[in-house]
């Protein structure tokens, strides 16, 4: 059996240090909106119990699903590179960027340079979609977050990630492995509220349908979620994870994550689902477990 533990949207906190100019345009919004809201709702206690309950449980592998920062500055990248560290050494610890880190066109250069190493293909090559096996599985981190205007936090992959990454789901399928594709966005026509979509979700559903893949896993929409979509063979479940960082003064459900257990093979995965939460009596305890087998569309 393989375990692998995900998690999304730690928003670490406290905002890093910037300078005034770091603030133009877009970030400007989302310096107001962390002052009033952000700051409140995420608590790095609770982050840090979460944190301690994943490494309790000593999975095989830990995905993180994006949003490591607010609005996206270069310095809280640095914060983001000791937070990843802290989950396991590097060749065990995934991640793919979302719209916060992707929040302006100069937080890009900074998000690739710090957080490059959880982010590479196995072969140490840059670029999305990266290819990792793990044991019996096939991890596939595509990148959704883009820079947007102020007030939009839509996503986007782009025609060349959809054919990359159709490629390297045959590739997967071919070596016999079970294929696990980590993404931010909601990857779904409906997966999240206008201003917050996939912009291009009907070619990612596409390429699902004429390829198939085993798992998808996204965060995003701070909430809990099982959707699932037509696959070359089956239906192809869809999780996502609440944010990993938001306490009682936050809105939308405590902080969670996940932890799939992944056995069987290519040709017949079994994949249970293990929600562990975050509790107002303090601790992280197991929620609730559900396979992820024989689903329907919905």
């Amino acid at each position: 059996m393989f375990t692998l533990a995900h998690l999304s949207d730690p928003h670490l906190g406290p905002l890093a240090r910037f300078s005034l100019r770091e603030l133009i345009g877009k970030r400007a919004t989302g310096y107001v909106n962390w002052r009033r809201k952000r700051r409140h709702a995420h608590d790095m206690e609770i982050l840090g119990l979460i944190v301690a309950d994943i490494l309790a449980q000593k999975p095989d592998h830990i995905a993180c699903t994006g949003d490591v920062s607010h609005i996206g500055l270069p310095n809280e990248f640095k914060t983001a590179l000791t937070f990843l560290d802290t989950l396991g050494p590097r060749d065990k610890v995934s991640f793919v960027p979302g719209n916060h880190d992707a929040y302006a066109r100069s937080s890009l250069k900074a998000l690739a340079g710090e957080l490059g190493p959880w982010c590479a293909s196995d072969g140490g090559e840059a670029g999305y979609p990266w290819y990792r096996r793990r044991g019996p599985v096939a991890l596939i981190g595509m990148n959704s977050g883009i820079p947007t205007l102020p007030l939009m936090a839509t996503g986007r992959i782009g025609p060349a990630q959809i054919v990359m990454a159709e490629k390297l789901l045959a590739q997967a399928k071919a070596e016999g492995l079970i294929r696990v594709i980590l993404i931010h966005h909601p990857p779904y026509v409906g997966g999240a509220r206008r201003t917050r979509e996939l912009l291009d979700a009907p070619a990612f559903e596409a390429m699902l349908a004429r390829v198939g893949a085993d798992l998808v896993l996204h965060g995003h929409n701070h909430r809990f979620s099982l959707a699932w979509r037509p696959g070359a063979g089956r239906d192809v479940p869809i999780v996502g994870v609440p944010s990993a960082s938001i306490g009682p003064r936050g809105h939308g459900e405590l902080a969670s994550w996940h932890l799939l257990r992944i056995e069987g093979t290519a040709e017949a995965p079994a994949i249970t689902l293990e929600r562990r939460c975050f509790d107002l009596d303090g601790t992280v305890k197991l929620q609730q477990s559900m396979p992820l087998t024989g689903g329907g569309i919905v």
